[in-house]
């Protein structure tokens, strides 16, 4: 039976329906489940309202937000590379103004207001963001025995995180299903006070290769290297970092074996960075290292200067749950300008720096540059 018929027959029906009694309801109730193929509770919400009539507006509210309002709101949502609501909210204001500021957002002034003035749960409902299927990569972590007695353990509750440059370390493997042979790796650094993160591509892990790598770092950092946490992998654990970490006056500590909770910081930003971005694919060559190596020098502005964090305050446990409080979601960038720890000196050079950047420009290039390595490697 079409749509059409089984419309007809409703009205047909209907006013039969409503006078009969309740065994003649029973009788053109089970006829008319037999002709149209309704669930039977659904056919009597057909039997007993009648239709709407032509013209029929639903009681409330106009819709204040559609249109050009969530038009830029949904440009704004894919230039912050679809982050949640939670971080986008109090982040609006700043990135409306740096994109018309670079002049690639121009919006009526109606627009927005409009725009500026959405909650959490609006933006929610306007963005219905996708989700993506989370994968898992293989752990190649290999425990370095020789100076564990030297290194102290440091659990996550040890730090105090109000100062930054404590960070911790962590290697991700670009292995693809199987960790023999040479991969590429990237050495992935999280400042635990401001969410700072750096990113380094090494052509194979090795303890050499790292400790370059952190040399590296300091240079990058925008504030001095205090302290360093590792996992217990032998690329960590060895005699080249401990005594540089000794000589250059670094404390340098691990985490307890097994335990990831104790790398929370770092471990987050290795899916929700470097994963969600690059993959799990096994990357090899000298092409691959060189597209990885430009990637990160736009990845780490992008990221710190134009993607706002929501750092832990306080957990309350109530009965067998535990409540967790967040600040307000600010960049990495905001709140190292925050910090009273950080020189006066640095912050000016990152002050000096962030008019100069353009966000959309950098996420074409990432983006781009994604593309170059996927089509390598496929």
């Amino acid at each position: 039976m079409t749509k059409n018929a089984k419309k007809e027959l409703l009205q047909a029906v209907r006013a039969r329906y409503l006078k009969a009694n309740k065994s003649g309801k029973e009788r053109i109730l089970d006829e008319f489940v037999a002709s149209t193929g309704y669930h039977r509770k659904y056919a009597i919400k057909l039997l007993n309202h009648s239709p709407k009539p032509r013209g029929f507006r639903k009681k409330g509210r106009p819709k204040l937000y559609q249109g050009e309002v969530v038009a830029a709101l949904v440009r704004i949502w894919e230039i912050c590379g679809r982050i949640c609501s939670k971080r986008l909210k109090p982040f609006l204001p700043e990135i409306v103004a740096v994109l018309e500021r670079q002049e690639e957002l121009i919006l009526p002034v109606q627009v927005k207001s409009l725009l500026l003035r959405m909650s959490r749960a609006t933006i929610d409902r306007c963005l219905k963001p996708a989700r993506f299927e989370k994968q898992h990569g293989l752990s190649t972590t290999k425990p370095g025995s020789l100076l564990k007695k030297a290194i102290p353990v440091r659990t996550f509750a040890d730090w105090d995180d109000a100062r930054p440059g404590f960070v911790e370390v962590d290697l991700v493997a670009h292995c693809g299903e199987t960790v023999h042979g040479q991969y590429l790796n990237t050495l992935s650094v999280v400042d635990v006070s401001t969410g700072w993160i750096e990113c380094l591509a090494l052509a194979h892990r090795s303890q050499q290769m790292v400790s370059a790598a952190i040399v590296e770092l300091r240079q990058r950092l925008p504030f001095p290297l205090i302290g360093l946490d590792s996992d217990n992998g032998s690329e960590f654990i060895n005699d080249t970092l401990y005594r540089y970490c000794l000589d250059e006056h670094i404390t340098f500590t691990r985490s307890r074996p097994y335990k990831k909770n104790d790398q929370a910081h770092v471990e987050q930003k290795n899916w929700s960075v470097i994963r969600h971005l690059i993959g799990y694919d096994r990357l090899e060559t000298q092409a691959e290292l060189n597209l990885l190596n430009a990637i990160y020098t736009d990845l780490r502005l992008y990221t710190n200067f134009f993607q706002p964090v929501l750092k832990l305050v306080a957990k309350d446990r109530v009965g067998n749950r535990i409540i967790k409080r967040y600040d307000t979601a600010t960049t990495p960038f905001r709140r190292v300008l925050a910090s009273a720890e950080v020189s006066t000196a640095d912050k000016l050079r990152l002050l000096n720096l962030y008019p100069q950047l353009n966000p959309v420009t950098l996420r074409d290039r990432i983006d781009q540059n994604v593309a170059k390595l996927w089509k390598i490697h496929g």
